[in-house]
């Protein structure tokens, strides 16, 4: 079973540093309330946890 993260963008990226406007960019969110699924990996919290007051973090496993 690999775990996986639901990243939604909640708050708008502008007026925000140009860093946290590339990490929503490498996480592929790029309009306000889209959703993601992404691996939960070390390297996808850490950019998860720097914009963490951008977004919406939800957990869930998959059982395929």
């Amino acid at each position: 079973m690999s775990s996986k993260i639901k990243v939604t963008l909640v708050k708008s990226m502008i007026g925000r540093p140009e860093k946290h406007r590339k990490i929503l960019q490498g996480l592929g969110l790029r309009k306000l309330n889209k959703s993601i699924s992404l691996e939960d990996t070390p390297t996808n919290r850490g950019m998860v946890n720097k914009v963490s007051h951008l977004v919406k973090l939800e957990e869930s496993t998959d059982e395929a």
